[in-house]
């Protein structure tokens, strides 16, 4: 009996949760698209490895730098852009990194203790995170080449700051789980920060004008933020170097004061999860029953006598899908306002007019950067039907007349989204000229109209589920990104090589012609593939079911 009630130790627990984990990882290399999405992300990390590995050099030569020649105090900068990006890259990427639910563990029978360690564990597996280890490992090498001594302090520095950055980016991460588990409440609160985002990128033109006096305000500013824990750890490093023990031992203090607290802090919001704390996105019981809502007789009837009614009737989902999907439609205001940034940044008449871009090239360029934004989420385009996915082969309809009416709706999108953003370049760089304005017309016509059958064909073969106002785990199958991405090269460098040819041979109607007949042979062939890729979705019905469904 005193084996069977043997309790395991905290780190042994940890230990098998652990293996659990892992055995279910190896069990989903059983799929041939795991097998394929593992792949893609190995691509992945190759980049993303050779991104970290040159700003580790940097790092390296920082640290270098800043010790070897009397500028200790300088390390709080790179301090400073290590605290900034552990905490603000999980907000950006939401979900592209461990998207594993901590609530989960609690099915297992876990100590306290032991869920926290994993909570704190699993924070060391982001990107942000193991690039930022690497980072602040790379200037303290750096640092103890130039000078030896100093290696003891500033790693007892480094270690206390990489905890209480781990510490606090699970403690936020947690808060903005909860925060955010109302749906609408999420979509607001990325909405919100995401056009903060980008709306940051007018600060470049706003400092340009104003930015006179910008650099003693914020040095005057620095100076009240000598508490924080990238101040910290710069001067307790500084303090280090100048062998200034009572300097380096209060810095070092706060920072430990600064674990403790937050440590304390989400150990207590860890407990509450721990009590099996319900976090939920499902809606509450109705308090009052709604009116029932009725749709007038003929009200899909819009394009009586051009598309059948089931065309029609996809093209009104597809509608009420965008409207009802916060994120979604905020993939069409951001463009635009994109738009406007690199007409005022780099159009005719901006702050940099030696470096204006020409209208012609920024007409071409505009063009590219729209089909590839818009372009994109057509490789998965059944990523929100969920169980709906069944009524596609229940329905009296063939599943042509479901991917066409896809496919009109994304072609309509584009249509406005470039009819907007051309709008806005001509009246802020100007009129390119009528023979430039119809090539550009042209390329986009055929940029859409030949990835068409390669994005329907990539939806059936790689349906990846996505759910309506979440970003946490959202991402598409990784084949299809590696798809997608090749044919916006091949059809981009194809545009780009006519519209060269037309430049080079003084003919600018030229690409207008090659476009159009480029044009209709794509049409032809979309057209043509319909009835293969309706045998197609048939026999991937199980298929799409399954990763749809579950």
């Amino acid at each position: 009996m005193a084996d069977v009630a043997h309790v395991p130790g905290v780190f042994e627990q940890v230990k098998l949760v652990a293996e659990v984990r892992w055995r279910m990882l190896t069990n989903s290399m059983r799929r041939k698209n795991n097998r394929w999405d593992l792949i893609g992300m190995i691509w992945v990390g190759f980049f993303s490895g050779a991104l970290v590995l040159g700003f580790a050099v940097a790092f390296y030569a920082g640290g270098y730098e800043f010790i070897g020649h009397g500028r200790a105090n300088w390390l709080g900068l790179l301090y400073w852009g290590v605290f900034v990006w552990w905490q603000v890259f999980p907000l950006f990427v939401m979900g592209f990194g461990s998207s594993f639910e901590f609530a989960t563990l609690l099915r297992f029978p876990l100590s306290q203790r032991a869920f926290y360690l994993l909570g704190l564990g699993y924070g060391f597996t982001d990107f942000g995170a193991v690039s930022s280890v690497c980072w602040i490992l790379s200037m303290v090498a750096g640092a103890t080449v130039a000078r030896p001594s100093i290696f003891p302090a500033i790693f007892v520095v480094s270690l206390l700051f990489i905890f209480l950055n781990v510490t606090i980016e699970r403690l936020i991460g947690s808060w903005m789980e909860k925060l955010l588990s109302k749906r609408r409440w999420r979509e607001i609160f990325i909405t919100v920060f995401v056009l903060s985002m980008v709306s940051l990128n007018f600060l470049n033109p706003a400092f340009q004008r104003y930015g006179t006096g910008m650099r003693s305000r914020f040095q005057h500013i620095v100076s009240y933020l000598s508490w924080t824990p990238g101040s910290l750890a710069g001067n307790a490093a500084g303090a280090a170097a100048v062998a200034n023990i009572r300097s380096f031992v209060a810095d070092a203090a706060g920072l430990a004061v600064w674990l403790a607290v937050m440590t304390v802090l989400l150990w207590r919001r860890y407990a509450a999860q721990y009590a099996g704390e319900e976090i939920s996105d499902s809606p509450g019981q109705a308090t009052r029953r709604g009116k029932e809502r009725r749709v007038p007789e003929g009200g899909q009837d819009f394009a009586e006598g051009l598309l059948s009614p089931q065309v029609a009737g996809v093209i009104v989902k597809e509608f009420r899908y965008l409207t009802r999907n916060g994120f979604s439609f905020l993939a069409l205001v951001v463009p635009p306002i994109m738009v406007t940034f690199f007409a005022v940044q780099f159009g005719p008449g901006s702050m940099l007019k030696e470096h204006a871009v020409k209208a012609p090239l920024f007409f071409q360029g505009i063009l590219a950067y729209m089909i590839l934004i818009l372009m994109s989420p057509a490789y998965n385009a059944f990523a929100y039907e969920g169980k709906g996915i069944q009524a596609y082969f229940m329905a009296p309809l063939r599943f042509r007349d479901v991917l066409v009416g896809k496919n009109l709706f994304l072609v309509g999108v584009i249509g406005f989204e470039l009819a907007l953003c051309f709008a806005l370049l001509i009246w802020r760089i100007g009129w390119p000229g009528t023979s430039l304005f119809v090539a550009v017309l042209s390329a986009g016509a055929f940029a859409v109209a030949g990835q068409l059958p390669i994005a329907n064909w990539s939806s059936l073969s790689f349906p990846k589920r996505m759910e309506m106002g979440k970003m946490k785990g959202q991402r598409n199958s990784g084949v299809a990104v590696w798809i997608a991405f090749g044919a916006q090269i091949l059809v981009g460098s194809i545009c780009g090589l006519i519209l060269g040819i037309g430049h080079w041979v003084g003919n600018e109607w030229l690409p207008v012609g090659v476009f159009a007949a480029l044009t209709a042979a794509a049409l032809g062939g979309y057209v043509s593939s319909l009835d293969g890729l309706s045998r197609l979705a048939e026999k991937k019905r199980e298929r799409l079911i399954e990763e749809l469904c579950r």
